[in-house]
């Protein structure tokens, strides 16, 4: 699929999964890894690794980050793949992000488990959210996404799941993540936009339970 053209102010839907299908999260440890490069390497000032930010004295840190290459709207990552919604702040701002975060990520996974090769299928998918409406829709998709494929709420795999749900439901705070207001300014309330959203996800798994009944249908 050809990637759009990133231009600076729109907002974009931004996935992929391991190659092969394969995990890219193992355990907890390398959710959060993950989720530290999203914040890191968000920065048009970029560091060489996640080491040498430690040694960053914190004015530094919030002086960098003051100059970001993206927004982040909503994301939700599950064991083998990833959902961003993204709205590009620098001119080349995607780009430069995913290449840092694809390969930052799959250096350390590598290292970790001793592995070489690619981890990911390709660099990454790319829509252009071109609609009010799409967004909407999108901002349910992705928050929910790990109940679209309906994976657990307990046990090992849950562990192996993060998103911006929560975030989204919890007031503001210094600590969030996501620049929510492009979505839940167009509802009443929080309660408001949980109920939309819910309400998409069943279409979502409506849509999805037909789309596999026609492919049984057309491999029978």
């Amino acid at each position: 699929m050809k990637k759009p053209v990133f231009v600076s102010g729109e907002y974009y839907h931004i996935y992929n999964r391991g190659v092969d299908k394969r995990q890219i999260f193992l355990d907890g440890y390398d959710i959060d890894r993950f989720f530290q490069c999203m914040d890191e390497f968000n920065a048009i000032n970029p560091i060489g690794s996640l080491y040498e930010n430690i040694f960053l004295e914190p004015a530094g840190k919030v002086k960098r980050k003051n100059k970001k290459l993206v927004e982040f709207v909503a994301y939700c990552l599950n064991p083998n793949h990833y959902h961003f919604i993204l709205q590009q702040l620098a001119d080349g701002g995607i780009s430069e992000f995913m290449k840092r975060l694809n390969g930052g990520y799959a250096w350390y996974f590598n290292n970790k488990n001793k592995r070489s090769g690619a981890l990911f299928q390709g660099k990454f998918k790319a829509k252009h959210i071109n609609t009010n409406e799409y967004l909407l829709r999108l901002s349910a998709y992705v928050n929910l996404n790990n109940f679209v494929h309906k994976l657990p709420l307990s046990g090992p795999t849950a562990k192996l799941v993060k998103s911006s749900w929560g975030e989204y439901l919890k007031n503001d705070g210094d600590m969030a993540f996501c620049n929510k207001k492009i979505v839940l300014s167009q509802f009443n309330s929080k309660n408001t936009f949980k109920d939309f959203a819910q309400d998409s996800l069943q279409d979502s798994l409506k849509r999805k339970e037909q789309e596999k009944e026609v492919a049984d249908i057309l491999l029978e």
